[in-house]
């Protein structure tokens, strides 16, 4: 991943417009639980030994109806956090106005816990206090530990979707295209899937790929495992 930029203009920018969360952990979140819940599906139903017909119909019907459940979740969750964050701002904004000496002596510390001391602690929690939404977005991240970005419901949900939907259907190509020896395929093709969503979300980790890769791939293995496990006990 390339640095960005230290000119001032650029400084100015990229500090005046902070990306915030982003949508990484929803990505990776449905990616995996989507490649998990199909094999799972086409695993269990394949060790029950039933028609690859019905593999696809369950197949598909999970990929869009947990899908779609999951984006709905994702979206409720998120505005439910954006929802807090609104109400936490309206309390502090209470707060400022009915006890500003209070609220003072908070950011006073907030400032001070981040390094400031003396001439320069009083001087800098004159100028936050005398700008009432700098102040509001200090006591948010200070006493709250809230981000300076609200999340996106619809952003979110929508990035859990698709992730969902691209990996939901990996299991299921076999047997949508009728290939021989589908279900061994899509054995590799979804061990292939968790790996490669490993992989993947090492680009924003410390982790080496190949071991972020090895993880996912060990906890998606170990529930598709699972799942034929169980279907198993009701094949004919």
């Amino acid at each position: 991943m390339s640095d960005h930029g230290h000119s001032p203009q650029d400084i100015r920018a990229r500090i005046a417009a902070p990306p915030g969360r982003g949508v990484l952990r929803d990505v990776i979140y449905g990616g995996i639980d989507g490649s998990v819940t199909t094999f799972a599906i086409v695993a269990g139903v394949a060790g029950a030994g039933l028609s690859p017909f019905v593999i696809v119909a369950l197949g598909l019907a999970n990929v869009l109806a947990d899908g779609f459940s999951m984006a709905a979740g994702n979206y409720s969750g998120t505005k439910a956090e954006l929802d807090n964050l609104k109400r936490l701002r309206r309390v502090e904004e209470r707060h400022i106005r009915d006890y500003p000496e209070g609220e003072r002596g908070e950011a006073r510390e907030i400032l001070r816990l981040k390094g400031l001391s003396g001439p320069v602690l009083e001087a800098a929690t004159d100028a936050i206090c005398a700008d009432h939404e700098a102040w509001i977005n200090l006591m948010m991240e200070g006493e709250y530990g809230a981000s300076a970005v609200d999340p996106d419901p619809m952003r979110a949900a929508l990035a859990t979707f698709a992730a969902f939907l691209a990996a939901g259907m990996v299991p299921l190509l076999p047997f949508l295209f009728g290939w021989s020896s589908a279900f061994s395929v899509s054995v590799w093709l979804t061990l292939a899937t968790f790996f490669g969503i490993g992989a993947m979300k090492s680009h924003w980790a410390l982790t080496p790929w190949w071991r972020s890769g090895a993880e996912t791939l060990v906890i998606g293995g170990a529930a598709a495992l699972l799942a034929y496990g169980v279907g198993s006990l009701f094949q004919a």
